[in-house]
């Protein structure tokens, strides 16, 4: 583990409580995004957790390219986690979470999962809705090279829907609705449901026109 926090006493309960758990080990701590993107070359980390209010967070690109990164935010949503799905985040925790809560967090991504519920999805659509987050014009790399279906379903995947309610708007299986979401994912170099819904809005797929 690798921990990115500007305030020391946070940061050093972290460090604490990671250090009590048997299966994990702290081989770092840094205040700020330069100096982690340095420890995390050296040192290695499987999962680095890192404050969201980072000052210097675009370095979350670099470390990101290296480990898992979990992010600690005070808020369910804000500018700051739509950035940090951007940057490739593999999930973010309240940092008023419970430490258990925390320490499934950090398992569950270290086994190669995203932390993303179903409540922090549904915020992330609602606030694109209603224009909360800035859309700029965007062609991501990839894009030209889906299918119609593949672009079909990143864009009702962009409007909140579920596999189930998309398999039943499309008229085929969940297990194809989840194929085709898988290649969308594999040609656009996504790693979650969350930057799909991203994806979908910046490249410009859904607008909160369309999806209203």
């Amino acid at each position: 583990m690798l921990v990115v926090d500007d305030q020391p006493l946070f940061r050093a309960g972290l460090v604490a409580l990671l250090n009590a758990t048997p299966e994990l080990t702290v081989v770092g701590e840094a205040a700020d995004g330069e100096t982690a993107v340095r420890l995390a070359q050296s040192s290695a980390p499987d999962v680095i957790l890192l404050d969201i209010r980072l000052p210097r967070l675009s370095a979350l690109k670099r470390v990101a390219t290296s480990a898992r990164v979990l992010v600690l935010t005070t808020f369910d949503l804000d500018e700051y986690v739509h950035e940090a799905l951007r940057l490739g985040a593999a999930g973010f925790v309240l940092k008023e979470s419970e430490p258990a809560r925390l320490l499934a967090a950090i398992s569950a991504v270290a086994s190669g999962e995203m932390q993303f519920s179903p409540t922090v999805m549904r915020r992330l659509v609602a606030a694109y809705l209603r224009g909360d987050v800035p859309v700029a014009p965007w062609a991501p790399v990839g894009l030209d090279d889906l299918t119609d279906r593949e672009r079909e379903v990143l864009r009702l995947v962009g409007t909140g829907l579920t596999n189930a309610s998309i398999a039943s708007k499309l008229t085929v299986t969940e297990g194809t609705v989840k194929t085709h979401l898988n290649r969308v994912m594999t040609k656009l170099r996504l790693t979650s449901r969350a930057q799909a819904v991203v994806m979908a809005y910046e490249s410009g797929l859904v607008t909160p026109q369309l999806a209203g």
